[in-house]
């Protein structure tokens, strides 16, 4: 019976398994030292905010993977050896396999900054990351959050609810304006001011200080000042997990090379998820996508080459969703955070700054490119049916009702929307 091992048991790793369970009756097994059981991982911050409890992360139950005959093994993988198909444990234990899939995931970034490895410095990645959090913040009472990323703006959530005092320092003149456009950017800075935290815009770190404990009690700015705190959360992007690879056989750059099958340099040896980098990307989209809804894709996908039906990794449309507090977001297409050449932005705002949408498109041809949407959530399936029709603005204005996936009795914007792009039109 053919055995194929999987390394990680993230959204891609057990997505893989599962899909290769329901096509095949090959031998699978899904090693990870993170955790017993695949969990939720957008959801660990609800675990310390007190919203959930660590087993309510689990989708499956624990019974799930023996009935579908899935083997758990949960130790860290010390090392490879491609040619004779053998995994090395830290246990000294040894695994053969036929087929390997690499589903390693990504760690938080270090810069090199005097200080990143005292006590009460730390990212917010893993389960070992939220255990160390939440021992990290036993007594804290302040603490100052670096890089203006989705994980900083959830981690100062998180903090929020123990009442620590947070100070977030970001580089941008907006929060994540590498992302968003500028309007949305400051809108969502102004939303996280409004919930008590100091953002500092245009402010990046410099060192950390630490007391004769080796615990860390300040940080300095590039600005020269000082900033008391307890916590030092390092938010500043991720990167494959793949330094255990990096001396291998195995061709890497960031992140583990791969084709559009998902298939690396070596026979018989695939990645997935965060730990991937794409040799040929598609247009707009990047070389390392490390997000959940990418990572799923890739694991139904690589399922069907690895069980007999070679399917080419076509993740489409770009799409992505978050929280910012109290403001969903939500991106179809492409919005780019400074727009050049023909792009032209559309941006409408509520007064209540928790609402607002911009809508991005082709000066020449009024062509569709993508949407960003605060506040008001929108079905997925329409906006990628528009953008794959190449439907003009003029059409997504006019029949923006349709995408509403708001509740029934929600109050409606898409008139209020609509007049005020005619009314931008005629400005212009």
């Amino acid at each position: 019976m053919e055995h194929i091992v999987i390394i990680g048991n993230g959204i891609a790793g057990i997505t893989c398994a599962r899909h290769i369970r329901k096509n095949s009756d090959a031998k699978i097994t899904v090693i990870s030292a993170e955790s017993d059981y695949f969990f939720s991982r957008t959801a660990l911050m609800y675990v310390y905010m007190g919203h959930m409890k660590w087993n309510h992360l689990k989708p499956y139950e624990d019974w799930f993977w023996k009935k579908n005959r899935i083997e758990l093994k949960k130790t860290w993988v010390d090392s490879i050896d491609f040619e004779e198909k053998t995994l090395q444990f830290s246990s000294e234990e040894t695994m053969s396999y036929d087929k390997l899939v690499l589903a390693t995931g990504s760690v938080y970034n270090k810069f090199g900054w005097k200080g990143q490895d005292l006590n009460g410095v730390q990212g917010l990645v893993s389960k070992q990351d939220l255990e160390l959090l939440e021992e990290n913040t036993q007594n804290c009472k302040k603490a100052v959050i670096i890089g203006g990323g989705l994980i900083g703006i959830e981690l100062a959530e998180m903090l929020k609810t123990r009442n620590i005092e947070v100070t977030f320092l970001i580089r941008e003149e907006a929060f994540w304006h590498n992302v968003l456009p500028i309007q949305d950017a400051k809108m969502i800075s102004k939303h996280i001011k409004s919930h008590g935290v100091d953002l500092r815009e245009k402010t990046e770190l410099d060192k950390i200080i630490g007391d004769e404990n080796g615990s860390v009690k300040s940080i300095i700015t590039k600005l020269g000042e000082e900033i008391e705190c307890q916590l030092v959360g390092l938010c500043t992007g991720v990167r494959p997990n793949i330094d255990f690879l990096k001396k291998s056989a195995l061709e890497t750059d960031k992140g583990i090379l791969v084709n559009e099958f998902l298939q690396t340099n070596i026979k018989d040896v695939y990645a997935i998820g965060d730990c991937v980098q794409l040799r040929e990307p598609l247009p707009h989209r990047k070389p390392i996508e490390a997000v959940w809804y990418a990572g799923r894709m890739m694991g139904e996908t690589l399922a069907q080459t690895l069980t007999g039906n070679a399917m080419k990794y076509k993740p489409g449309n770009w799409f992505n969703s978050a929280k910012f507090f109290d403001i969903e977001y939500q991106t179809y297409g492409n919005v780019s955070a400074k727009p050049g050449g023909n792009e032209m932005h559309f941006h409408w705002q509520h007064k209540d700054n928790t609402k607002a949408i911009t809508i991005a498109f082709d000066a020449n041809s009024n062509k569709f490119l993508g949407i960003n949407t605060f506040g008001i959530r929108m079905r997925h399936v329409i906006f990628d049916q528009w953008l794959n029709e190449n439907r003009k603005i003029d059409h997504v204005l006019a029949n923006l009702k349709q995408a509403n996936f708001d509740p029934e009795f929600y109050t409606r914007y898409e008139k209020d929307i609509f007049k005020s792009f005619k009314e931008n039109l005629k400005k212009s």
